[in-house]
C-alpha cells in the first residue's frame, strides 16, 4: 500500500500538521512501527512512547503536534485509525460458498439470500437464517432458533434452541449461547435439577467473544441488548438482561437475574452477585466483586467492591499494613514498660 498523509487526512476528517505529500506504506501499533508507517496514539498520556517509535508518521489527538513527525490530528485518534484500516484493507471473507454438502439442514428450516453453511455443520429443524449470514464449520444451531441478517457465527459455536438473535452480530469461535441456566434445588442430601424452560435473546449489533457462555432463563429470557460487547471467557448466567452498549471484559462472571445498565463496563475478572442491578453508565474496575447494587453513573472497586475513591484509601492503607503493626508492637511494648514501672 501507498498513501499520502493528505489522503488519509480525508479519510479520517483530520489536519495534517507537517507535509501533506509524505507517503506511507504501511500500518503498525507504536512500538512496532518501522520507517514509513504510520500509527496512532489514542491519547495524550501514551506521549512517552512516542519517542522511541520509529513510524514516520502518527494519528494524534486535536491540537497535539511533533517536532520531528508529520500528524494527522483528528477527534478519536483510535476510531480514525480503524477508519484507515477499513479503507486500505480488505476484511477477511470465508472461501466457504452456500450450503456445503456436508452439512446437515433439518426439515423447516428457512435460509434467506447469499446464507452460508460450512461443512460439518447442523442446522435444527424450524431455524430461520437471515440474508448474508455465516455459520462457520462445526457450528450447531438448535430447533426452532433464529438468526437474523449479516450475522457471522464463527466456528465450533453451539446456539441452543428457541434462541434469538437479531441483525449484525459477531460471535466468535467456542462461545454456547442458551445452555442451561445453573439450577438446582437440595432435597434429602441430594441436588435436583429445577428445569430452564425459557431462552436467550441477543439483540443487533452485539458481538461475543471466544468461549463466553450465555445462560438461557429459567422462566422468560436472558437478554443481551443492541451493541452491547462480550469480551472472551465471560459467563452470563440465567435471566440476566444487559443493557444497550454495555462492555463486559473478559473473565467476567454475572450471576442470575442481575441486570445490568445501558453503557455500563464490566472490566476483567468482575464478579457480580445475583439479583443485584448495575445502573446506567456505571463501572465495576478489574476484579471487583459486587454484593449490592452500583448507582447509576458509579465507579466502584475492590471486594466487597465500594466506591472507587474509598477503595483507593482502603487500599492504600492496607499496602501500610506492616507499618501499622510494626508501631503498634513498639507502642504496646513501651505502654508495657511504662505499666511495669508504675507497679
Amino acid at each position: 500500500m501507498k498513501i499520502t498523509l493528505a489522503e488519509i487526512a480525508k479519510i479520517v476528517d483530520g489536519k495534517v500538521v507537517g507535509d501533506e505529500s509524505l507517503t506511507v506504506t504501511g500500518l503498525s501499533g507504536i512500538q512496532e512501527a518501522e520507517e514509513g508507517q504510520l500509527t496512532f496514539i489514542a491519547d495524550k498520556k501514551f506521549t512517552t512512547y512516542l519517542k522511541d517509535t520509529k513510524a514516520s508518521a502518527v494519528i494524534v489527538p486535536q491540537g497535539f503536534a511533533l517536532d520531528d513527525k508529520s500528524v494527522v490530528q483528528v477527534d478519536n485518534p483510535s476510531l480514525a485509525f480503524s477508519k484507515v484500516i477499513s479503507a486500505l484493507f480488505e476484511p477477511y471473507t470465508p472461501s466457504f460458498k452456500g450450503v456445503d454438502p456436508k452439512a446437515s439442514v433439518g426439515a423447516d428450516v428457512s435460509l434467506g439470500k447469499d446464507v452460508v453453511i460450512a461443512p460439518f455443520t447442523v442446522i435444527d429443524d424450524g431455524c430461520v437464517i437471515g440474508d448474508n449470514t455465516i455459520i462457520m464449520p462445526g457450528g450447531y444451531v438448535g430447533q426452532n432458533t433464529h438468526i437474523g441478517s449479516n450475522c457471522t457465527i464463527h466456528a465450533n459455536v453451539s446456539v441452543y434452541h428457541d434462541t434469538r438473535i437479531g441483525h449484525n452480530v459477531i460471535i466468535h469461535s467456542g462461545t454456547v449461547i442458551g445452555s442451561d441456566g445453573f439450577g438446582y434445588t437440595q432435597q434429602d442430601e441430594a441436588h435436583h435439577k429445577i428445569p430452564q424452560i425459557g431462552h436467550v435473546v441477543i439483540e443487533d449489533d452485539v458481538e461475543i467473544g471466544a468461549n463466553v457462555t450465555i445462560d438461557r432463563a429459567r422462566f422468560n429470557q436472558t437478554i443481551i441488548r443492541r451493541g452491547t460487547k462480550i469480551d472472551n471467557l465471560v459467563q452470563i448466567a440465567h435471566n440476566v438482561d444487559i443493557g444497550e452498549a454495555a462492555l463486559i471484559i473478559s473473565q467476567a462472571g454475572v450471576s442470575g437475574s442481575v441486570n445490568i445498565g445501558k453503557g455500563a463496563i464490566l472490566a476483567g475478572q468482575a464478579g457480580i452477585a445475583g439479583h443485584l442491578s448495575i445502573g446506567d453508565g456505571a463501572i465495576v474496575a478489574a476484579q471487583g466483586g459486587v454484593t449490592k447494587s452500583v448507582p447509576s453513573g458509579e465507579m466502584v472497586s475492590g471486594y466487597p467492591a465500594k466506591p472507587h475513591k474509598e477503595a483507593q484509601k482502603v487500599n492504600a492503607a492496607l499496602q501500610r499494613l506492616p507499618e501499622y503493626v510494626k508501631t503498634i508492637r513498639e507502642l504496646k511494648k513501651r505502654v508495657d514498660e511504662l505499666e511495669k514501672k508504675d507497679k
